[in-house]
């Protein structure tokens, strides 16, 4: 069993990668975590007692922050809040992502910044070790005074209602934390502001959309290096000096991971020996893929800091010094998974462009129309190839950028919005997208291999070559090819 140690400032996307990777995974918090939390809480206390006006404590929210709430009404007033802004629609978010809402929203709290209880605090944690995970609507956000209705469906178990994942089964809260001889929680002052201004949905999404792309941007290059092989692709167009007299670090990397899969090759020519130059779907994945990569650099960095960010309203630093501000914004993040769209929009495009060259007889060198058993009988990959351009287009639909948008709401008090958590969900659907089309170019190459010799490919890639050809089949007569294609897909989901 690993615990992930939370302090409010320390939590990195390859803790939260082994955390979600290990189902027994517990947090833990620090002592000194613990008294930042009882002492911003004591603030707040100290706030209720004198009957000072401060939003979100002792006002109402929004378009009511001017409206004064009496000291016996500031718990019904957190209870309200959570219970009137629960009105997401939709599916519910994966598990993975709910169950890393709580997680960085625990951990915005132990900042010291939040005014919670400990009671709280501990609640959070319990729910994350038990893993009472809240059923969350996953639309329904605009992405500032942060992920409102995503966040008030995930405070709203916290005190009994709503429903939870547990144990696989989807069931009533209520009866999960009877069955567990848990006692829900009554929000205190500030709790239910505490709970839902902040971008944690979008964020969580964010962490995760980050490690699927990770790994599908360096699977998409060993499965490049297949169709590279089957096309008698050129290898002098991964030498290192070109890549270096350009000077992007990721364009270098992607060249020598090339370079890596590809070598003792049988099957990869030089220059002028079959012809002068590639296609730029093979001759450009430096350029291309590099590019992509250098979207997940910028994305990370958004996110470790998301991760680690104070980002409710109000924030309190001192008893004299509790502010109202816009940290729940989630513009950063908007424009990190707006990013993150096109950088993996563009490996599923040239990948695409691949699949083109493997089947088309124009472009494929001496391989089989289509790579079909019985040209014009059977039609082979054909509409695998169909399949592809239809992902990658629908792909450029989601890609048009989430974050440039905006709305007003609460009767123009917030005028501004980011639409970050829809940013987020579109990355997901293009992540998946390009899975597949990556999955399709992985089937395909596999069977131009095996025409050319899959003994004379590389070892690194007849290792892959072996253990993905337990999953798909060889092309030799015509089938349901999309059974093969989801289970590679899945397959590469996997750490492997």
């Amino acid at each position: 069993m690993s615990v992930l140690q939370l302090d409010g400032n320390n939590l990195t996307i390859e803790q939260v990668r082994d955390f979600l990777g290990n189902s027994e995974s517990t947090v833990e918090i620090t002592t000194d975590a613990y008294k930042r939390v009882d002492a911003s809480r004591r603030i707040v206390e100290n706030i209720i007692n004198e009957g000072r006006t401060i939003y979100g404590i002792t006002t109402g929210f929004g378009l009511f922050c001017d409206v004064l709430i009496s000291k016996e009404k500031v718990e019904d007033l957190q209870t309200n809040l959570i219970r009137s802004h629960t009105c997401g629609v939709g599916k519910p978010f994966d598990e993975p992502v709910a169950l890393l809402m709580m997680v960085f929203r625990l951990n915005t709290m132990l900042k010291g910044h939040s005014g919670v209880t400990r009671e709280l605090v501990e609640q959070l944690k319990l729910y994350i070790n038990k893993r009472i995970i809240p059923v969350v609507p996953e639309q329904g956000s605009l992405g500032a005074s942060g992920d409102l209705a995503p966040l008030s469906h995930m405070a709203l178990t916290l005190i009994g209602e709503g429903e939870v994942f547990f144990r696989g089964e989807r069931k009533n809260t209520r009866d999960v934390l009877e069955s567990l001889g848990i006692e829900p929680i009554t929000l205190q002052a500030k709790e239910g502001l505490a709970l839902i201004n902040g971008t944690q949905p979008m964020t969580a999404q964010g962490v995760v959309n980050y490690i699927e792309a990770d790994k599908l941007m360096q699977d998409s290059l060993w499965i490049a290096a297949l169709t590279h092989q089957a096309l008698n692709g050129i290898t002098d167009a991964y030498n290192r000096q070109i890549h270096e007299s350009r000077g992007y670090p990721e364009q270098i990397y992607v060249a020598e991971k090339m370079l890596e899969h590809l070598e003792g090759s049988k099957l990869t020519t030089r220059q002028g020996e079959i012809r002068v130059q590639d296609g730029y779907s093979i001759r450009c994945i430096p350029q291309v893929h590099g590019a992509s990569l250098q979207t997940l650099k910028y994305v990370k960095e958004k996110l470790e800091i998301e991760m680690n960010a104070a980002n409710d309203n109000p924030l309190i630093f001192s008893e004299d010094e509790v502010y109202s501000g816009g940290n729940f914004h989630g513009q950063p993040i908007a424009i990190a998974m707006d990013l993150l769209k096109i950088g993996v929009a563009e490996v599923a495009n040239i990948t695409e462009r691949r699949i083109e060259r493997l089947v088309n007889p124009a472009l494929n060198g001496d391989l089989p129309a289509f790579l079909s058993p019985e040209e014009g009988l059977q039609s082979g990959a054909m509409i695998l190839q169909y399949a592809a351009a239809s992902l990658v287009s629908e792909n450029k639909t989601l890609a048009h950028p989430a974050s440039v948008d905006s709305i007003p709401s609460s009767a123009n008090q917030e005028d501004h919005v980011s639409m970050g958590t829809i940013g987020a969900r579109h990355a997901r659907d293009i992540i998946n997208n390009a899975r597949y089309v990556v999955s399709t170019e992985l089937f395909i190459a596999m069977t131009a291999a095996e025409i050319k010799g899959s003994d004379k490919l590389s070892p690194a890639t007849r290792k892959k070559f072996d253990e993905f050809r337990l999953i798909a089949d060889f092309i030799d007569h015509d089938r349901n090819f999309s059974i093969e294609i989801n289970e590679l897909a899945q397959a590469l989901t996997e750490v492997n």
